[in-house]
């Protein structure tokens, strides 16, 4: 795997400080039943690290002692780690909302039998990932039999309820480009997706969120490797909207390694660069239940363009 920490590092990205936080990024281990072409975590079946019993227990004293209104799960795929139920459940009996971002095969993964229902028991709002509509390309970019696969899920989880709004259980998919482009504009995707799953397959979902692909991990390999990492890099900055800048995740959202280390946002979590906290190097979710980090600086450089170019790009869709 290629590093582009040396050429990101280079980039200038205006200065932006933090808000109020609102969201708790957590992710809770890198192992995944897929291996996505996209995938800015690099995961796959072979990664080993996932968060133990101790570190939740940390995200969950944070969770009750600052009152964070929403706990973000992520991964890989976050339900393999065998701690993730006992965390949704201390979670949702706090009252605090809780996104579990799933690929959908994992609903078809021996163990995982009763994963849809255990979600929809306990109302977790679910991100699903489906890079597009059509068979071919979602193939092409997570593997062969992964649409067919996400197709039979998404129809189990209209059956329990998500996607319908009178259930109250949303269901969000989201959009990657296939390369190295920006995604074209999400309300107008959304309507595609709304009637080409529901006209072929019958499959009905709340909000479809655009995101951009960031040039780090495996991404930003691929980029290197084909030679368009310069290109890509040029796009996401000629594209760039200063607007943008009051609405990026990071200004209201922390992200937690599997070990407990805090990051501004996930994707500085995947090139390791962490939050800067009283001149730490790195500092743990536990260092933080005292202290107060809104108005604070967030490190940037050249990948944060991937949130501020075109319409933006967040864990929540577009910006703009």
């Amino acid at each position: 795997m290629r590093d582009t920490w040396r050429r990101l590092e280079q980039i200038a990205f205006p200065p932006i400080r933090r808000g109020r936080l609102e969201t708790l990024q957590v992710n809770v281990g890198y192992r995944c039943n897929q291996s996505c072409v996209h995938c800015h975590v690099n995961a796959s079946p072979n990664r080993t690290e996932e968060m133990s019993s101790e570190v939740m227990d940390a995200v969950l004293a944070f969770l009750a002692i600052k009152r964070v209104s929403t706990l973000d799960i992520t991964g890989g795929a976050p339900e393999l780690n065998p701690h993730f139920r006992r965390l949704v459940h201390a979670a949702r009996a706090m009252g605090i909302r809780v996104m579990d971002r799933c690929n959908l095969t994992i609903v078809e993964v021996p163990g995982q039998e009763d994963l849809a229902q255990f979600l929809a028991h306990q109302q977790v709002e679910i991100m699903a990932s489906l890079p597009c509509y059509l068979e071919e390309n979602v193939d092409r970019q997570r593997g062969r039999g992964v649409f067919e696969t996400s197709i039979r899920v998404l129809k189990k989880l209209n059956e329990l309820g998500y996607g319908r709004a009178e259930s109250g259980l949303a269901l969000n998919l989201v959009y990657n480009p296939q390369g190295s482009s920006l995604p074209p504009p999400q309300r107008a995707l959304e309507e595609d997706y709304r009637r080409v799953l529901g006209a072929r397959y019958g499959v009905v979902f709340n909000r479809l969120y655009a995101l951009a692909n960031m040039p780090i991990q495996r991404f930003g390999a691929i980029l290197i490797a084909n030679g368009e990492f310069d290109h890509y890099l040029d796009l996401l900055q000629r594209s760039h909207v200063d607007a943008n800048l009051d609405h990026v995740m990071c200004r209201n959202l922390i992200s937690v390694d599997w070990r407990g280390y805090v990051y501004d946002c996930d994707f500085n979590q995947m090139i390791d660069l962490p939050l800067r906290h009283n001149a730490r190097e790195r500092v743990h979710l536990s260092d933080l239940l005292d202290a107060e980090i809104e108005g604070r600086s967030i490190q940037v450089a050249g990948h944060c363009y991937g949130c501020t170019a075109g319409q933006g790009s967040s864990c929540g869709g577009a910006l703009a």
